[in-house]
């Protein structure tokens, strides 16, 4: 895989991350639910600042961004704050692994911004109730 390869398969997961997380702060509510529906808001901003991001990044790595889907999969049942904070959860658990892949294949000021981006998203899963983790993003290693 290339370095271009690695940012439009990182681009292609951020798309889905923001759909995600739109869809999610959809289903919960600014007045009943602050903390999570802060989170989201949060998560959603931040996965829309790396999406931007990593159109720029491909751009000058000489590629045409992909463009996202038209709609992506999202668990229907995840209509409970508790449901709705596991699957934000789940977005960033799996950032964690691909921002890691992306560092893996790249170098300079890319890696820096993916290995940024990767530790938040490590940090992140503790505010949705995530636990602590040895290797975030390696659980083969844990």
């Amino acid at each position: 895989m290339s370095d271009l390869d690695a940012l439009q398969a990182t681009l292609t997961d951020e798309h889905a991350a923001v759909y995600t997380y739109g869809v999610l702060g959809a289903r919960t509510s600014q007045s009943a639910t602050p903390v999570l529906y802060d989170a989201l808001v949060a998560g959603y901003r931040r996965h829309r600042a790396r999406r931007d991001q990593l159109r720029v990044l491909v751009g000058d790595a000489g590629g045409d961004p992909v463009v996202a889907a038209p709609a992506y999969e999202v668990d229907g049942r995840a209509l409970r704050s508790s449901d709705v904070q596991a699957a934000a959860l789940a977005i960033e658990v799996a950032s964690v692994e691909v921002m890691l892949a992306l560092v893996a294949r790249s170098t300079g000021s890319v890696r820096e911004w993916a290995v940024t981006e990767a530790v938040w998203s490590a940090a992140w899963q503790l505010e949705l109730g995530g636990t602590a983790q040895t290797w975030p993003g390696a659980p083969e290693l844990g």
